[in-house]
């Protein structure tokens, strides 16, 4: 039995592996959604192959009153932002309709300022009636990808998507209720670390992830054809 651990040499020859995998939906114009930082290499390749818009996802926690590292749920970005919470933790707390909108408006704002970090003036391309193809560099446990899922499902796609290279089973099996279809190429088990399935995986910088958006514009594409 072969028990060697499936290696991608780097983020972009996962997305390139990745596109293959998610080639059936090239003629739905899908739009790819990239978790930054990590899952913009990825996306990059999953979207030139695809011939596809390329953007960015954000996901805010919402931190609890008085201790922020609790989420009590989630804002989600997008041309509409999308607030998700956790009924649960909500319920216990307490939390008060003030609060929850005064931390929404925080986190949006950090959003705004991320966005034009990576990507100018530009706006977010709108979801609704399209193909969504949600892409992050792998899965760990699960939370920011459930909220981000559930966020872009409020906003109305087509068809919404996740295609991730490595996870966890048991967090995929969990996420296909969130989604239309989930695309994993690699489910080990035991898991330990996405990390452990990349030859090179340094952290993306900020200008790697501005230099590949700049590459995916249509105008530059057009340009450079």
């Amino acid at each position: 039995m072969n028990i060697q651990p499936m290696l991608f040499h780097d983020r972009r020859d996962a997305g390139v592996h990745l596109a293959k995998a998610v080639a059936h939906l090239a003629r739905s114009k899908p739009l790819v959604l990239a978790l930054p930082r990590g899952g913009v290499p990825v996306a990059f390749e999953v979207a030139r192959a695809l011939e596809a818009d390329l953007d960015l996802l954000f996901v805010r926690k919402l931190g609890a009153p008085g201790y922020e590292e609790l989420g009590i749920g989630a804002v989600v970005d997008g041309a509409d932002p999308q607030l998700v919470l956790n009924e649960d933790i909500v319920r216990q707390l307490g939390p008060t309709p003030e609060y929850i909108r005064a931390e929404m408006r925080r986190q949006l704002a950090e959003i705004d300022r991320r966005r034009r970090t990576y990507l100018g003036n530009r706006t977010p391309i709108p979801a609704t009636g399209r193909t969504v193809i949600v892409v992050d560099d792998g899965i760990a446990t699960g939370g920011t990808v459930k909220a981000a899922l559930k966020g872009l499902s409020k906003a109305h796609p087509a068809r919404l998507i996740l295609a991730v290279p490595v996870a966890p089973a048991e967090v995929i099996a969990a996420l296909r209720e969130e989604c239309d279809e989930v695309i994993c190429l690699y489910a080990p088990y035991p898991f330990y670390a996405v990390g452990a399935h990349y030859v090179e995986f340094d952290q993306t910088s900020d200008a790697e992830v501005v230099s590949l958006l700049d590459a995916a514009r249509p105008e530059h594409s057009s340009q450079s054809a």
